[in-house]
């Protein structure tokens, strides 16, 4: 694939940055813009760059793949609905455009003629950033209570749109991705100065079922500039400073709240700066266009989250007008597993295809199940635990963080797994984790423990009320308090005739398949 493939459309105040860096990044083909001065300009700036005023001439130019769209806002449906109909994959500023209705239409196109549709929603290729949604998707800040953002300035003033339409959009995206869900209601209050059409400061509240609050804080009449988010944790609270230097732009501050006699006392720690590789978003963002172009996989902000972040302006700007509290409609949530309505399933935890999840089990943040699983009743897992695909996890069992479940493993009903060698309730532990892994096949009977910091090994076998402390070899069955190896089991569940050491063969009678006992281990013998 040719690498200069891209053509931008307008080259104005932000223009002219996504001219540079496709330019910086070999693929900057032609530069678009009504204005002659400029395409001369931009012309002799850039050696070996095509100069056009007329879109049509875009359109037409077979060596453009994909087309960068940084016009006023009005223009974006029409500009990528005519680039998406050319064959072109888009790029376009934000916001997607200024119609919902467009937005679905632009999404459709593209689905259709099998373009790449992307928005500049500019702070999700920020190094700050998406290192804070591994932090919150890890549970590094326990369960997020609020969050807030001020993007603040004296600066340019627009009559095309007021403040919330040109500050807001990018504290939006990144609010909703962070809790990857939409608010169920919006509140809205601002003020109009200079225009009396025109907001220039807003607030806006949004509520989420989940139970966080944010609120969005603009302005472009504020005597000094600010661009600051803050997220607060039930563990720890992030604050992400897009004003000051790289090594201090993402701080994490591990304060806490304690009750003393009804009275809530806080207790303040050392600010952790998070270290972040030094980037420029503007240049990572263009290259994850080109990438795309490139993959044919759509990028992080492709056209639906542009469409989210759309809904949720609209309805900001509802708010704002009307002084009412707005609803937001919830899209229809695609599930590709299955999920009883007393089960709790939190938003950063990931579940397989045609997996099975029973009554009151809940599934806590970051943790990840494989595909056709079935998770019984009162199950817990979580945060943070990992399940292979295929696993059977009968009732009240909990799988903590530390816990590691290959595939195919059956865990009988009530059986334990502990993460803390010597738990004390006066005497936090969390950093004393100790990690159990489970491997292949494994079967755990129902009522054993499992004591933290030790392997389970491939389809070995452990009896019921078992209480394991220690490594279990593959196929080894294990009895007893403590658990002791009686002898071994094959994959398919028979006690194969073996003795504990030794070395010999033998065969299971219901799949064939031959063992071999060597130096104290029992592997399966190839062919």
């Amino acid at each position: 694939m040719n690498t200069k493939n891209i053509a931008v459309i307008g080259t104005g105040y932000w223009g002219k940055n996504l001219v540079r860096n496709f330019y910086n990044l070999g693929s900057l083909h032609m530069i678009c813009d009504s204005r002659p001065e400029a395409v001369s300009s931009f012309m002799s700036q850039y050696p070996g760059v095509r100069g056009v005023q007329a879109f049509s001439e875009v359109l037409a130019d077979d060596a453009v793949q994909g087309v960068a769209l940084s016009t006023p806002a009005v223009s974006h449906a029409l500009l990528a609905r005519e680039a998406l109909l050319a064959g072109k994959d888009v790029y376009v500023e934000k916001p997607l455009c200024l119609s919902e209705e467009e937005g679905v239409e632009l999404i459709a196109l593209a689905k259709q003629q099998g373009r790449i549709l992307m928005v500049g929603h500019l702070l999700w290729y920020h190094a700050a950033v998406t290192r804070l949604k591994e932090l919150i998707d890890a549970g590094e800040l326990g369960r997020i209570q609020y969050i807030y953002s001020n993007r603040l300035n004296i600066g340019k003033l627009r009559r095309e749109e007021n403040v919330l339409w040109s500050f807001a959009p990018h504290d939006i995206s990144v609010i909703l991705g962070l809790l990857g869900e939409m608010p169920e209601s919006i509140q809205a209050q601002g003020g109009n100065y200079l225009h009396r059409k025109i907001a220039d400061t807003t607030v806006s509240l949004l509520n989420f079922a989940s139970g966080v609050r944010a609120h969005i804080f603009v302005s472009w009449l504020h005597p000094f500039k600010e661009q600051k988010l803050v997220v607060v944790g039930e563990g720890k609270m992030a604050v992400f400073d897009d004003t000051v230097p790289w090594s201090k732009k993402l701080a994490l501050y591990p304060h806490s709240v304690e009750w003393s006699g009804n009275v809530p006392v806080a207790h303040k720690a050392e600010v952790e700066y998070i270290t972040l590789e030094e980037s420029e978003p503007l240049r990572a963002e263009c290259q994850a266009f080109v990438d795309a172009i490139a993959s044919r996989k759509p990028p992080y902000t492709d056209g639906k989250e542009g469409l989210n972040v759309l809904k949720v302006l609209n309805r900001c700007q509802q708010a704002l007008e009307s002084g009412a509290t707005v609803i937001v409609e919830q899209p229809k949530e695609e599930k590709n597993y299955q999920a009883h309505p007393t089960a709790v399933i939190d938003k950063a935890a990931v579940i397989g295809q045609g997996t099975n999840i029973w009554h009151f089990s809940h599934i806590l943040a970051g943790s990840e199940i494989g595909a056709e699983c079935s998770i019984g009743q009162n199950v817990v897992i979580g945060p943070k635990a990992r399940v292979g695909k295929g696993c059977k996890i009968q009732n009240n069992v909990s799988i903590y963080e530390g816990v590691t479940l290959e595939d195919y493993v059956f865990c009988g009903p009530s059986m334990v797994f502990t993460n803390v060698y010597n738990p004390r309730c006066e005497f936090p532990r969390k950093n004393e984790y100790r990690q159990t892994l489970v491997k292949r096949g494994a079967t755990l009977g129902a009522n054993c423990t499992v004591v933290c910091g030790i392997t389970i090994g491939s389809y070995a076998f452990v009896g019921a009320g078992a209480v394991v402390k220690d490594d279990v070899p593959d196929f080894a069955l294990m009895v007893g308090c403590p658990a002791r190896q009686i002898g071994w089991m094959s994959r398919f569940g028979e006690r194969l005739e073996l003795p504990l050491s030794g070395d010999c063969e033998v065969v299971c009678p219901h799949t064939g398949e031959r063992y071999r006992l060597a130096d104290g281990k029992v592997s399966i013998v190839n062919g």
